[in-house]
C-alpha cells in the first residue's frame, strides 16, 4: 500500500487509489503521523487539530477510528499516544528523506524514477483554517521536500547523464526554484549540449529577465551571449546587481514547558542571535519592507539566528505568555541550535529578554546589542498619560484587532513607524493581524508592561553597544539612554529618527549599520 503526502494526498492499494476520509482535519491528522514517524502524545495531536470547545480528545478518537477503518491496524494507538505502523506503507515523503541521505550512494534509476515521479508539494491541499501550528509545522515540511528535491536533482546533475535525459529535471527544479540562478544555468548548459542553441538563448534571455523582475542578479555565465546569434531583439542590459535574495532554514523545538517554537538560520559566519520582539514571523520578516534589510545588514557579516515569540509567528499560540518563559524560549533555541557562544541583538523588548539571558549565562554571550530597549515596562515608568494611552490600546485591541477593518492596528503603526511609506504601514496593519490573535496581542502587552530587569543591569559583563531612535514615541529615549548609563562599560548610539525601528530609508541608518558591524567585528 502507498501513501502519497506529495502534492494532494492519496493512499493506493493494489494500483488502485482508495477514498480517504472526507474531514480534511483527518487527512491532515495521518500526514502529520505519517511524517512524524513515532508516537505523539495525545495532547500533541488535540493541540494541533481541535479547540477545546470541540470535546478535542472526542474529536481525536472519532478521527482515528475513521484511520482505523482505511489503514487497519496501521494505526496504533493507546491512552497516551497514537502513531502509524509505516512499516508495511510505501510513503514517498519517508522515501525522499532516505533518498537525501544516502544520495551519493543511490542507484541513478532510483533517483530518477523518484524525480519523475514527485507529484508536488507536501501536503498542498491540507492548509487548515484556524490550526496555526499545524499549519507552521506543514510549512517547514514543505520547504524540507523543496530543499531535498533540489538537492537530489543536483545529484542527479553532478553524474554523467545525457543531456536529454537530465532535462526533465533540471526543467522542474528550475520551476520550483524560481529566483535561483543555479538551475537556469544548468537548464541552459544542458540545452547547449543537446544541441538546441536557440532554445538555450530563449532560456537564458527568460532568466534574466524572471531573475531581475525578482531582484535577483544574473550570474555571469547567464549574461554571457551565445556564440549563436539571437533571432529576436537581444534583451536589454540588466540594471545594476541587486542584492541576493536571502534564504533561510527554518527549524522547530520545544521549551522547557513544551511548547514549540519556530526559528532560522540566515546566511554563514559566526552566529549572531535577535530575541523576539513584537511582532516576528520568521517567513514574512525576510522578505518585509521592515525586516529586510536589518536581516541583509547582519548577514553580510553574520549567520543570524531568528525565532518567533510563543503566542506569535510559526512558534505555538496557544502557550504561557509570561517573561521568564519569554528567557527560556531563547536558551532552548540556542541549545536547540547547537550554539555554544554568540553574539546577541535584542530589539524592543527583545533587549529585557537579552540582558537577562546575559547574565544567566554570561560565558555564552560574546557582545551584545540593543535597539530601542528599555528595563522597565510602562506600568514602572511611572508616566501618568503613557500608563493612560497604554490602557485605552488594550481596550480596542481586544475588540479590534481581528476586523479586516486595519484602523484599530493603525495606532500601533503610527507610533512604530511615524514615517514609514504606505507601502511599510499597509505591511504592519496586515502583518499585526496575521501574526497572532487578539487574545495573544493583549496578554504580550501586559507581559511587556510588567518588564522590570532594572536589578540586572549592574550584572552585564558582556561588552554592549546600546542604540535608540531620538524621537521613539514607542520606548522613550531616555530609556535607552538609562540601559547605556547602567550597563558597565556600555556604548551609546542616538540616531536622529521618530521610527521604533529603524527604515531602510532613515538617514541615520547607514551610518547605524556601520558602527554595529564594526562593534560586532571588533
Amino acid at each position: 500500500m502507498q501513501l502519497r503526502l506529495l502534492g494532494p494526498m492519496a493512499v493506493i492499494a493494489d494500483g488502485a487509489t482508495v477514498p480517504l476520509p472526507a474531514s480534511r482535519k483527518t487527512r491532515a491528522l495521518l500526514g502529520y503521523l505519517a511524517a512524524e514517524n513515532k508516537p505523539v502524545r495525545r495532547e500533541r495531536l488535540t493541540h494541533l487539530f481541535w479547540e477545546i470547545p470541540d470535546d478535542p480528545r472526542g474529536a481525536l478518537r472519532w478521527s482515528l477510528s475513521k484511520l482505523r477503518g482505511l489503514l487497519g491496524d496501521a494505526i496504533v494507538a493507546d491512552r497516551e499516544t497514537a502513531a502509524l505502523d509505516a512499516s508495511a506503507l510505501d510513503i514517498d515523503f519517508a522515501r525522499l528523506r532516505d533518498l537525501v541521505a544516502h544520495a551519493g550512494d543511490t542507484p541513478t534509476e532510483q533517483l530518477e524514477s523518484f524525480c519523475a515521479l514527485s507529484a508536488g508539494p507536501f501536503l498542498e491541499d491540507l492548509d487548515l483554517p484556524n490550526c496555526d501550528d499545524f499549519n507552521a509545522w506543514r510549512i517547514a515540511r514543505a520547504e524540507d521536500v523543496h530543499l531535498w528535491m533540489d538537492q537530489l536533482c543536483a545529484e542527479l546533475v553532478a553524474r554523467d547523464l545525457p543531456p536529454e535525459t537530465l532535462l526533465p529535471h533540471v526543467r522542474a527544479w528550475v520551476e520550483r526554484t524560481p529566483h535561483d540562478p543555479e538551475p537556469d544555468e544548468v537548464l541552459v548548459r544542458l540545452l547547449l549540449a543537446a544541441g538546441r542553441e536557440e532554445e538555450a538563448e530563449q532560456q537564458r534571455a527568460l532568466a534574466i529577465r524572471r531573475l531581475g523582475e525578482a531582484g535577483v542578479p544574473a550570474t555571469a555565465a547567464l549574461r554571457e551571449p551565445s556564440a549563436i546569434p539571437l533571432p529576436v531583439e537581444e534583451p536589454a542590459a540588466p540594471e545594476p546587481a541587486a542584492p541576493a535574495i536571502l534564504k533561510q532554514e527554518i527549524h522547530f523545538c520545544q521549551a522547557t514547558d513544551g511548547t514549540t517554537l519556530a526559528y532560522s538560520v540566515t546566511g554563514a559566519g559566526p552566529p549572531l542571535v535577535k530575541a523576539a520582539n513584537w511582532l516576528n514571523h520568521l517567513e514574512a520578516d525576510l522578505h518585509s519592507p521592515l525586516w529586510k534589510h536589518w536581516i541583509r545588514a547582519l548577514t553580510h557579516i553574520r549567520s543570524v539566528w531568528r525565532y518567533d515569540e510563543r503566542g506569535n509567528g510559526l512558534s505555538d499560540w496557544h502557550a504561557p505568555l509570561n517573561f521568564d518563559a519569554m528567557v527560556d524560549d531563547l536558551e532552548s533555541v540556542v541549545d536547540a541550535a547547537g550554539l555554544d557562544r554568540f553574539d546577541l541583538l535584542g530589539i524592543s523588548q527583545g533587549a529585557a529578554v537579552a540582558i537577562a539571558y546575559a547574565t544567566r549565562h554570561p560565558e555564552r554571550v560574546r557582545k551584545m546589542h540593543l535597539w530601542g530597549g528599555y528595563a522597565l515596562g510602562w506600568r514602572h515608568r511611572s508616566d501618568p498619560a503613557e500608563i493612560e494611552r497604554r490602557e485605552a490600546m488594550l481596550e480596542l485591541t481586544r475588540y479590534g484587532w481581528a476586523l479586516d477593518n486595519p484602523a484599530y492596528r493603525q495606532m500601533f503603526t503610527s507610533l512604530y513607524l511615524p514615517e514609514g511609506s504606505q507601502e511599510q504601514e499597509d505591511y504592519f496593519n496586515e502583518m499585526q493581524r496575521v501574526t497572532t490573535s487578539a487574545e495573544n496581542a493583549v496578554a504580550l502587552q501586559q507581559v511587556f508592561a510588567d518588564i522590570n530587569v532594572g536589578e540586572l543591569l549592574g550584572k552585564v559583563t558582556t561588552p554592549t553597544l546600546v542604540g535608540h531612535s531620538t524621537r521613539d514615541a514607542v520606548v522613550p529615549f531616555a530609556a535607552g539612554r538609562a540601559l547605556a548609563a547602567r550597563i558597565p562599560g556600555a556604548q551609546f548610539i542616538a540616531v536622529e529618527s521618530p521610527n521604533h525601528l529603524l527604515l531602510e530609508t532613515d538617514p541615520g541608518w547607514p551610518k547605524y549599520a556601520r558602527i554595529v558591524e564594526e562593534f560586532l567585528e571588533s
